[in-house]
């Protein structure tokens, strides 16, 4: 089974970057699409990026578009979010997840991104 570890968040200032990084172990990335969401409290938890299998078509959230890049090693098993120009409104907590065939679902346990004026 897939298991996910996020890391990478912390509190920076608006205007800074930062690069969050969601590694898996007990199996391969190959065959799931990956993504990046955010929640902060009280609202739903919304997708942010994905990049897919194969061919790595990338969709981003339009407030994000432009600023944040997912990118996927395979060979690492890892999946990156590297978010630039953040903005305060980006203060969440990021959860990575794999989807793959048959709703095969798998989330990591998220990590705190603070974004200050």
């Amino acid at each position: 089974e897939v298991q996910l570890q996020a890391s990478g968040g912390g509190l920076v200032q608006a205007g800074a970057s930062l690069r969050l990084s969601c590694t898996a172990s007990g199996s391969s990335f190959d065959g799931y699409t990956l993504g990046w969401f955010r929640q902060v409290p009280g609202k739903e938890r919304e997708a942010v990026s994905l990049i897919s299998t194969g061919d790595g078509q990338t969709y981003y959230s339009d407030s994000v578009k432009g600023r944040f890049t997912i990118s996927r090693d395979n060979a690492k098993n890892t999946v990156y979010l590297q978010m630039n120009s953040l903005k305060p409104e980006d203060t969440a907590v990021y959860f990575c997840n794999a989807y793959g065939v048959g709703s095969d679902d798998h989330w990591g346990q998220g990590t705190q991104v603070t974004v200050s004026s």
